[in-house]
């Protein structure tokens, strides 16, 4: 018990660190978009804030200021009933230039179970939409993408389930998958929903694909962030930078969830395309 306090204690004080130094940016106007090809994750809470309203407009506000180039989106269609995509995509792609990953079998829907794809300079090479096992409908959605600037990347983004043995479910599918995949150079972002850590945690699965786990970047609630329900992982070490949160006001009230994004090193996509062209 007194462990967990601690740890709680230092989630705290690491999360009013953090937003102490996002204010000191704020204030002397310094832009939180770095250099480089931007991914990002957002769980959108259906639009609806840490406030209670209702407002897609706001949410895609936030996808605005995140200027992320790839971005994958949770809860982005309504959950029950006959699926329903709630932000305005083509007014998002005529202020971003973000358009998203087509999916099949959907009329009204926005993405797959909730989860879209977002990228904007590019092309789609495929396209999977996965059933993620557990009690509730969960999945996931596949995108393989040239991008513009080179270099292929597969994107898996998901949402898993908040039981914990419906988690050890799909993190073991997602591993097949990776195993299934060959050797294309993946990026798994999503919510995750898994707040353990060491070896209760059902994100320890992933260690055989994607190695040892980043470092947690808590993302969730927005107005405190103490939870790292957020995640982004890769398959190849070096080929994305530190893992952060996008923490502005409006994200702070916009959804539950903060944004969290990381640069990819198209100089380590180029290598590995050198290395399996030498080797086939």
């Amino acid at each position: 018990m007194r462990k967990k306090k601690e740890s709680l204690r230092a989630s705290i004080l690491e999360s009013l660190k953090n937003r102490n130094k996002s204010r000191a940016r704020q204030a002397t106007g310094k832009s939180d978009r770095p250099e480089g090809t931007l991914i990002a994750s957002y769980n959108v809470h259906k639009c609806v804030g840490a406030d209670r309203r209702f407002d897609p407009e706001r949410t895609s506000r936030v996808i605005h200021e995140i200027d992320a180039d790839v971005i994958g989106l949770q809860e982005a269609d309504t959950r029950f009933g006959e699926r329903t995509g709630i932000l305005d995509l083509r007014r998002l792609e005529r202020e971003t230039g973000l358009i998203p990953v087509p999916i099949t079998g959907v009329t009204k829907a926005h993405g797959w179970h909730g989860n879209v794809v977002l990228f904007k300079q590019g092309t789609v090479r495929d396209v999977h939409q996965i059933n993620l096992p557990g009690l509730e409908p969960r999945g996931a959605l596949i995108a393989e993408l040239e991008l513009a600037r080179g270099g292929s990347l597969r994107i898996i983004a998901a949402h898993l389930g908040l039981l914990h043995r419906s988690r050890a479910q799909q993190t073991r599918l997602i591993v097949d998958l990776m195993n299934d995949g060959g050797e294309t150079p993946t990026i798994l972002l999503g919510d995750l929903n898994e707040w353990r850590l060491g070896d209760r945690s059902s994100l320890n699965t992933f260690q055989n694909a994607f190695g040892p786990l980043p470092p947690a970047v808590p993302s969730f609630p927005s107005t405190l962030p103490l939870l790292a329900l957020d995640r982004i992982m890769a398959n190849r070490r070096g080929m994305i930078s530190v893992v952060e949160v996008h923490d502005s006001p409006l994200a702070r009230v916009a959804s539950d969830h903060l944004p969290i994004k990381a640069v990819v090193s198209l100089e380590a996509l180029d290598a590995d395309i050198r290395v399996h062209s030498q080797t086939a």
